[in-house]
């Protein structure tokens, strides 16, 4: 027999099913998925887990980089998953643990804050966004991890009895978010002091730096990321120490020492704030619509901005009536501290306005709070690049800024949180219908890609020549990197890869193929110092005949033509 307190909350918890499961079906629409650097991460994946696979160029090309590397953690997790199924498959998988995985992570952090779990559904949509489309899926996967480890250092401060077992919990997750992606685990360089500092433990002491008091019940939760630390610094070391090209105005390349002003490049305040939040206005002056370009806009008519506007307003709904109530108790204070004089009635007020619902105490309230804040300001202090380091660095905190803040609000009546998963579980369906249609007209459109592999010789030495690399179905340049569709379907390799990068687990045994200075400009191909390396090429937006000329009649053939997509071999 059910027990009755679970059959009450049968309801909520389908909800959260409902929720999940709409916010991964996106992925299932499709074999392709539109993301940007995915045929990268897919081409180096299948290296790794071939590399001795005599039937492809890898044994001769590659080898693993004898070095700790921040990438780690998804190339060979989907590595693994691909002994027991397909590449793509594995990948979809990955990508679904890593999209239901960022709610149910949000919401065993505020399960550890004493706070209502129901807010974390309304994350769902900043799974997605610009990043994702980008393809930075190791950042993204980080996310939900570092979200753990915050609930778990939390909990080896508060849950005396089992301290010793979520201090093991909170060394494993930390080490993962290095092995996936150091930016989240910079977030954590401040988030984690700040919890230390503002979480009581039950033994009722707050840590005082002066007299040393209160630091024992958190020497669990302090031992616990010891190793995460050192793993960072000995990855710090090994990373500043390696000689760096210094190459002014070279894509990929340093352009003076690693934090020059010549080397850091900055977004200005006002981009920041209008790339995460724009108000656009009609001819006549009033407002059209509110977007968030970086948080949504996947899909070329603006409707998976739906999902994350309905978002912001159940969450701003559950502001002003969380303010409302402690508005009115704050009226009750004031009103009972009148007669002791103006101040006194001053003071009760403002207690009674900021004393919310909830478990926590007057400080351990605005946790939550102060780990949204310390986002934001990632978000808006740090440089958009670390050339030859680490690009797009601050745009990507904006989807744990956005779901920190919808996590911000008031705790509310048990009755009411449970009402208002309903509405998150809603905001998951208005998320899933423009997705689901994007993704299967994209997974439509590249067929042509596979299709075209299937008249690639083995073993291909491939150049991509991508002149038109948008999509109809989708917003980002999603076929900039076509060509690693080609490569890997025959075992063979690309003129551009991230092998290249020290942050891939994977690099040349000798001198990296030539190629022109960024995959983005294919019009900087010369034949005699590149093109003649490769046996194969993938074009876009161009015709055969265009770029190779006479070659066609002598030298090259065009093997096949599918789509946009055209296929030009060696004879």
């Amino acid at each position: 027999m059910v027990p009755r307190r679970v059959r009450r909350h049968l309801p909520e918890q389908f909800a959260w099913i409902f929720a999940l499961i709409c916010g991964v079906a996106p992925l299932w629409a499709s074999q392709a998925l539109p993301l940007v650097d995915l045929p990268q991460h897919l081409h180096l994946i299948s290296v790794l887990h071939r590399l001795d696979d005599a039937s492809t160029l890898y044994p001769e090309i590659f080898a693993r980089r004898p070095e700790l590397t921040p990438y780690l953690g998804y190339y060979y997790v989907v590595s693994f998953l691909n002994w027991l199924m397909p590449l793509e498959l594995a990948n979809r998988l990955f990508l679904s643990l890593y999209v239901a995985g960022l709610p149910l992570s949000l919401a065993f952090l505020l399960k550890s804050l004493k706070r209502p779990t129901w807010p974390a559904l309304l994350a769902l949509p900043f799974a997605y966004g610009d990043s994702f489309a980008w393809g930075f899926i190791n950042y993204c996967a980080s996310l939900p991890l570092a979200l753990l480890t915050c609930g778990f250092f939390v909990r080896a401060i508060e849950e005396a009895p089992k301290r010793r077992a979520w201090a093991g919990a909170l060394a494993a997750s930390l080490v993962a978010v290095l092995l996936f992606h150091v930016q989240a685990f910079a977030w954590l360089g401040v988030a984690l002091p700040f919890l230390l500092l503002t979480t009581p433990a039950p033994e009722g002491k707050t840590p005082r730096l002066r007299s040393g008091q209160g630091w024992k019940p958190r020497v669990p939760a302090l031992v616990g990321v010891m190793p995460g630390v050192i793993l960072f610094v000995l990855w710090v070391g090994l990373r500043v120490g390696q000689p760096q090209e210094i190459a002014p105005g070279q894509p990929w390349r340093s352009w003076g020492p690693m934090l020059s002003k010549e080397n850091l490049g900055w977004k200005p305040f006002e981009q920041n704030l209008g790339e995460l939040i724009s108000v656009p206005r009609g001819p006549d002056g009033a407002i059209a619509a509110v977007n968030f370009p970086i948080l949504a806009g996947l899909t070329p008519d603006g409707s998976d901005q739906r999902a994350v506007r309905l978002v912001f307003l159940i969450a701003l709904g559950a502001l002003l009536f969380g303010f409302s109530r402690a508005a009115g108790t704050a009226v009750l204070s004031f009103r009972a501290a009148k007669e002791k004089g103006l101040l006194p009635a001053l003071l009760a007020f403002a207690r009674g306005l900021f004393k919310l619902p909830g478990e926590e105490g007057p400080i351990a309230r605005w946790r939550i709070v102060g780990l949204t804040a310390l986002a934001v300001t990632l978000y808006l202090a740090l440089p958009f690049d670390i050339r030859g380091y680490m690009y797009y660095l601050n745009t990507r905190y904006a989807h744990l800024v956005a779901a920190l803040l919808v996590c911000s609000v008031p705790a509310l009546p048990e009755l009411w949180s449970r009402r208002l998963v309903y509405l998150g579980a809603a905001a998951a369906l208005v998320l899933m219908l423009p997705l689901r249609a994007a993704f299967k007209a994209f997974d439509a459109e590249s067929r042509a890609l596979t299709e075209l592999a299937k008249s690639a010789g083995a073993k291909p030495r491939v150049m991509g020549l991508v002149y038109a690399t948008g999509s109809r179905a989708v917003t980002h340049p999603v076929y900039l990197h076509a060509s690693c569709v080609v490569a890997r379907e025959r075992g063979g390799l690309t003129n551009f890869s991230f092998a290249l990068t020290p942050h891939s687990p994977l690099m040349y045994r000798g001198a990296p193929p030539p190629t022109f200075s960024s995959e983005w400009r294919p019009d900087l191909m010369r034949w005699e110092e590149q093109g003649k390396y490769y046996d194969h090429f993938v074009l876009r937006g161009v015709r055969p005949e265009q770029v190779f000329g006479a070659r066609l009649q002598s030298e090259l053939v065009v093997a096949a033509q599918e789509g946009d997509f055209f296929l030009v071999k060696k004879r």
